[in-house]
């Protein structure tokens, strides 16, 4: 299925109200915005709403977009998340890529020189020529830089005190904390402690570089911050050039400044991170235009958990096969799931930018996912639980061809070839020896139309010594195919079928929500909330054209629901299908 990256009608937000106003009054010429995530893990559809609110922007406005990889801790780091990432965010902005959105292959930028001819850090942004992905290791010798001028300016020392004695001199969100006894250093030794920490003096833990501000703040992230921490670790894109890194409070909003990013938009739990984000480019009396931060309220979605560490734990205890699984938000597992990312797009753009937190009803998500899959999935046949029917009137060799529609609504997507044979396959469902009332299928005395084939009457039935039903047979009324006589002659009921001659053997894996309940990060332990029903596996029979279904093609199975060939399993000698979503909203009360 393609994805032409078509761009969902811009909503009205506050945060694109403030854009329009900078943009009217000439305060920000062009508008440049960042995503940055650390690549410790997989992104998730949480993810997804921060991307296509940055990059929309971006698209929106004629401005550009930086993917920049916040990887100041080496310790969680590594480059198969980068990759991951990158390849992710590359598949949901689809055919929203261009050279606006900083997506090309990062390339050596040199940095100016000063008259002194030290580096000049305060030289045009790092933006001004489009790169990318960014990563904040870039910058290394920048924030270093910007480190040394805020101990030169009285603004930053170095401390003694381990994790713990900080922690305790903190204070709490009631009382006020203390100064560090290390707090009046002098400048002098604090650039000695500095930059022999910056030589790999000292082990781990035995110094930090934390900002002078006001232990008395209500503000618990004003109260001297950490800067700097000692990690005697490789990083993955450094290797051991450095021992000591910066803390992403001092990282981002530098990172920022250097690229000249003029809207920071974050989610809500960084507002309180913002005076600290405004502290220290302030501090520094930076040349140019300073960025600005702004928030908005996260995604929350129901039946849903996107943190990692409790992702991590999903996959440790093997409750899911991985970051990947189907079941998870991630969006590799949505992916994977066959969800389109048109959708996921669409989705982004309809639950909107606010400040306030809110649970958004799973079958929201849903719903903008069935919409997009009911214009664009083609359809085939499928039968999930097969039972064999025996048209007992068509000899062995005898064999009907129609055509069907790839799209009922659509003509261009043309047909397909659909040969109906003495033995087909059918739904058990789809058969009842003693029907239950109003049921509409298959059962003695009756008569049902087998789609794009014919009118079939049943016959009698076939079990083994147990009692056990084996076949069911019926006679078909041939007349009444397509183009013939009485083709357009009425029954209640019309249901699916594979041919059993041509049938492809496949594995169905029918996916539904992780949890049997709609907030279970809320629960005292989330791992006793899991769906036991979240994963059934059925050996079905498709029909022949699925044999070579394109990866990341979705389908819709006709009356059962949406499926996509698995990307990870499947075999040249079996199928795997996922099922994405179901036709209907199987959860609805």
């Amino acid at each position: 299925m393609s994805d032409t990256g078509a761009v969902p009608e811009p909503p009205s937000d506050f945060i694109r109200d403030i854009v329009a106003a900078d943009i009217a009054s000439g305060h920000t010429p062009q508008i440049v915005t960042r995503f940055p995530p650390e690549p410790n893990g997989y992104l998730h559809l949480g993810h997804a709403k921060s991307i296509c609110l940055n990059f929309g922007i971006a698209l929106e406005n004629q401005g550009r977009c930086n993917l920049r990889f916040d990887d100041t801790n080496p310790t969680k780091e590594d480059t198969h998340f980068v990759d991951s990432i990158t390849e992710d965010i590359r598949w949901l902005i689809g055919g929203w890529a261009d050279d606006r959105l900083s997506l090309q292959t990062p390339g050596a930028k040199p940095v100016p020189q000063n008259a002194e001819g030290r580096e000049d850090f305060f030289a045009a942004p790092a933006s001004a020529e489009p790169r990318a992905p960014f990563f904040a290791s870039n910058y290394f010798d920048q924030y270093y830089f910007f480190a040394e001028r805020l101990i030169v300016k009285g603004l930053a020392f170095v401390c003694d005190l381990s994790a713990e004695e900080a922690e305790a001199y903190r204070g709490t969100p009631t009382e006020p904390g203390r100064n560090s006894p290390f707090r009046d250093r002098s400048v002098e030794e604090n650039l000695d402690l500095f930059r022999r920490m910056r030589a790999g003096e000292f082990p781990d833990g035995a110094r930090t570089l934390r900002a002078k501000i006001d232990m008395a703040s209500p503000n618990i992230w004003l109260r001297d911050p950490l800067l700097y921490r000692i990690r005697h670790v490789a990083h993955h894109q450094t290797g051991n050039d450095w021992c000591i890194y910066p803390l992403y409070d001092f990282a981002h909003c530098l990172g920022d400044y250097l690229e000249g990013i003029t809207h920071s938009l974050c989610t809500i739990e960084f507002e309180v991170h913002r005076p600290l984000y405004d502290w220290i480019l302030q501090s520094l009396d930076l040349p140019r235009t300073l960025p600005r931060q702004f928030e908005f309220a996260p995604l929350n979605l129901a039946y849903t958990l996107f943190s990692k560490r409790r992702v991590l734990k999903l996959v440790a205890e093997k409750a899911v096969s991985g970051w990947d699984d189907p079941r998870l938000p991630t969006l590799a597992g949505l992916r994977r799931r066959g969800i389109p990312a048109a959708a996921i797009r669409k989705f982004a753009y309809h639950i909107g930018i606010t400040k306030f937190e809110s649970l958004i009803e799973a079958a929201v998500f849903e719903g903008t996912v069935r919409d997009e899959l009911n214009a664009t999935a083609q359809r085939r046949l499928g039968v999930l639980h097969p039972l064999k029917l025996v048209l007992t009137n068509l000899a062995e060799d005898e064999v009907y061809e129609s055509e069907a529609p790839n799209h009922p609504k659509d003509e261009s997507q043309g047909t397909r070839p659909v040969r109906l044979t003495r033995e087909v396959y059918i739904e058990q469902d789809d058969f009842a020896e003693v029907p239950p009332p109003k049921f509409r299928r298959l059962k003695p005395g009756g008569s049902v139309r087998l789609k794009y084939g014919c009118i079939i009457t049943y016959e009698d039935v076939v079990k083994d010594a147990d009692g056990n039903l084996v076949e069911v047979h019926a006679t078909a009324d041939l007349t009444t195919r397509r183009g013939q006589p009485n083709a357009d002659q009425k029954v209640k009921g019309t249901i699916h079928w594979v041919s059993a001659v041509d049938a492809v053997d496949a594995e169905v894996r029918l996916y539904d929500r992780l949890f049997t309940v709609a907030e279970p990060g809320a629960t005292e332990d989330f791992m006793s909330v899991l769906n036991p029903g979240s994963l059934k596996t059925v050996s079905a029979k498709l029909e022949p054209s699925l044999r070579n279904a394109p990866a990341e093609a979705v389908f819709q199975f006709e009356r059962l629901g949406y499926f996509t060939p698995d990307s990870q399993d499947n075999k040249a000698d079996g199928l795997v299908f996922n099922r994405t979503i179901t036709l209907r909203d199987t959860w609805a009360k």
